[in-house]
C-alpha cells in the first residue's frame, strides 16, 4: 500500500508537470519576444537580476515576477545561473547552448542578425494562431471530418490559404523556414559535385543563400509561389548571389543539377508529395550524370535519444494540426520515393531531430 501510494504521488507529480507545459512555452515565448537571450549577450554573456530588468525596460513593479520567470529558465536549462551575486545579493545569469539560439545581436549593431538564431521558429510555434489550432484537436477529431485539419477547422481556411491572406503570418512562417539555414551546410559533402542549385519552396531564400555563400561555385535559384516572390522584390530582399522565380511546384520546377526540399514534403498528404516528387525527377539530370533530390525533413525513429524521439513525435502532431501532412518513417519515405519514379536513397540522421535525405533517379 505504501508503495502504491509512492506511485500515486509521483504520477501526480508528472501529470501536474504535463498539464502545466503551455506555461513553460509561454515562458519561452516571453523570454523570445522580450529578448532576454539578446539583453544578456550585449552585457558581455551574463547578467543579473537587475541588469535585465533595466535592459528590457520592464516596470518596477515587475522585478519579483521577473525573478520568478527566469527561475523557470534555469530549471529548464534555457538559462544558467552562476554562483557568485551582484552587489545586491542577487544571481547572474548566463546563456546556455539553447538560449544561445534566441540571440539575434552579433555585435553592437542591432541590425546584424545572427544566422544561427531561430528566434523566428520559436516564435512561430509558440503563436498564439498555432496554440489556437492545436486547443482545436478536440473538436475536430469529433468532428464529421469535412475540415482536412484543426486549423482549418478553427480559422475556416487552410493554413496555406491563410498564409497567402495574411502578410503577417506568410511573413512569419517565411522568417521561420529560413531561421536555421545555417545548420544545412554543417553537412556540406551532399552539395559536392553540384553546380546549380534549386530550393523548391525557398520563401525568402535563407538556405539558398546559406548555401550560396559556403559554395559560391553553385549557382542557386529559389522557387516559390508569386506572392512570395513579389514580396521579396518590395522588400528589396533580392540580390545576385540567389534569383528567384515564381511557380508553383506541384506544376514546374526549373532544371539544375540538384534541388532542395527543407522543410516541405512533410506538409503534404503522400499523394501530393508524390506529384512533388514526380515534377523533381522531370528537373534534375539522370543518376549517372549527378541528378539528386536533397531533402531536409524529419525522419521518424531515426535517433534513440529520447529528447530528439520525443520532439519528432511532438513535431509530427502540430504538422497534423497546421496541414494534411505528415512526419514519416523510413519505410513510408521510400515508398513515396519508389511510387514517384526514383531508384535509391541515403539518410543521414545528422541535424538533430532532422535528417539529410539525398534521393537518387
Amino acid at each position: 500500500m505504501e508503495k502504491d501510494h509512492e506511485q500515486l504521488l509521483q504520477a501526480s507529480t508528472e501529470l501536474t508537470n504535463h498539464s502545466l507545459g503551455y506555461v513553460k512555452s509561454m515562458a519561452v515565448r516571453c523570454a523570445a519576444r522580450l529578448g532576454i537571450g539578446d539583453a544578456i549577450h550585449r552585457s558581455g554573456g551574463r547578467a543579473s537580476l537587475a541588469d535585465l530588468h533595466a535592459a528590457l525596460s520592464l516596470h518596477p513593479t515587475k522585478l519579483a515576477f521577473l525573478r520568478r520567470v527566469i527561475r523557470v529558465f534555469v530549471t529548464t536549462g534555457l538559462f544558467a545561473q552562476d554562483d557568485d551575486e551582484d552587489d545586491n545579493g542577487g544571481c547572474y545569469y548566463r546563456l546556455t547552448p539553447m538560449s544561445s539560439l534566441l540571440v539575434t545581436k552579433t555585435g553592437d549593431d542591432d541590425s546584424s542578425s545572427s544566422s544561427s538564431s531561430l528566434l523566428p521558429f520559436v516564435l512561430l510555434m509558440v503563436s498564439p494562431m498555432c496554440e489556437t489550432a492545436a486547443m482545436g484537436m478536440i473538436e475536430w477529431l469529433k468532428s464529421g471530418g469535412e475540415e482536412k485539419t484543426p486549423f482549418e477547422m478553427v480559422y475556416g481556411a487552410a493554413f496555406w490559404s491563410s498564409c497567402g491572406r495574411s502578410p503577417e503570418l506568410g511573413a512569419s512562417f517565411n522568417d521561420a523556414m529560413a531561421a536555421d539555414s545555417a545548420f544545412i551546410v554543417d553537412a556540406g559533402h551532399v552539395f559536392d559535385n553540384i553546380n546549380s542549385l534549386v530550393d523548391v519552396a525557398g520563401g525568402v531564400g535563407g538556405a539558398a543563400r546559406a548555401v550560396a555563400a559556403a559554395f559560391p561555385h553553385i549557382k542557386c535559384t529559389v522557387l516559390d509561389l508569386p506572392q512570395v516572390v513579389d514580396s521579396i522584390a518590395a522588400a528589396d530582399h533580392g540580390d545576385d548571389v540567389v534569383q528567384f522565380v515564381a511557380g508553383d511546384m506541384m506544376d514546374f520546377i526549373p532544371k539544375a543539377d540538384a534541388l532542395l526540399l527543407k522543410f516541405v514534403l512533410h506538409d503534404w498528404s503522400d499523394k501530393d508529395c508524390i506529384r512533388i516528387l514526380k515534377r523533381c525527377k522531370e528537373a534534375i539530370p539522370s543518376r549517372d550524370a549527378g541528378g539528386k533530390i536533397i531533402i531536409i525533413d524529419i525522419v521518424m525513429g531515426s535517433s534513440s535519444q529520447a529528447m530528439c524521439h520525443g520532439t519528432q513525435q511532438l513535431f509530427d502532431l502540430i504538422i497534423a494540426v497546421l496541414t494534411p501532412g505528415k512526419e514519416r518513417d523510413e519505410k513510408e519515405w521510400w515508398k513515396i520515393f519508389k511510387e514517384a519514379g526514383f531508384t535509391k536513397y541515403k539518410i543521414s540522421p545528422v541535424l538533430g531531430t532532422r535528417s539529410i535525405i539525398e534521393v537518387f533517379p
